[in-house]
């Protein structure tokens, strides 16, 4: 089975734990990266007129850059993100909605300031075409070890 790691990171929280996710199971990495870099300002939830919140608020899409070279030969797909109010980012979104999910395997994971995983696997569902297999959504502490990690792995 050939594995990807995609991710989106904010402040360089997610993107360390799915690099250690990676080299735990020894899987492929794809950074979700929006077309337009977020600020410190911009990812002030505080703030209601910062980018985040409109964009959430606003049920926006969030252009993204590039795409996973060889898609269709991936079997599970791990998508990661920080919660952003108690969701997914909505580049997550965008970004799931631009591949056919057919017959893959996916599996969620989150690193928050303080939020847990709520109702974020079944608000991102209807932007999965294909209808894959959900296995698991979870959020872990900056700090998880690869054999953390790896252990939530081989329970999926």
């Amino acid at each position: 089975m050939k594995t990807l790691i995609t991710y989106f990171s904010a402040e360089g929280n997610t993107k360390a734990l799915a690099e250690r996710l990676a080299a735990a199971i020894g899987a492929d990495a794809f950074e979700i990266k929006p077309e337009k870099p977020y600020t410190k300002e911009e990812i002030n939830w505080k703030n209601p007129l910062s980018r985040c919140n409109k964009e959430k608020m606003g049920k926006k899409d969030v252009p993204v850059v590039g795409r996973v070279e060889g898609w269709n030969d991936y079997d599970m797909i791990f998508i990661g993100f920080p919660i952003w109010y108690f969701a997914a980012p909505n580049i997550i979104n965008t970004f799931v909605k631009g591949y056919d999910w057919s017959g893959k395997k996916v599996a969620l994971f989150a690193t928050s300031g303080g939020s847990e995983m709520g109702k974020t696997a079944e608000k991102l569902q209807p932007y999965l075409s294909g209808n894959p297999e959900v296995l698991d959504a979870r959020v872990f502490s900056i700090g998880a070890s690869e054999e953390e990690l790896k252990s939530w792995v081989e329970s999926l």
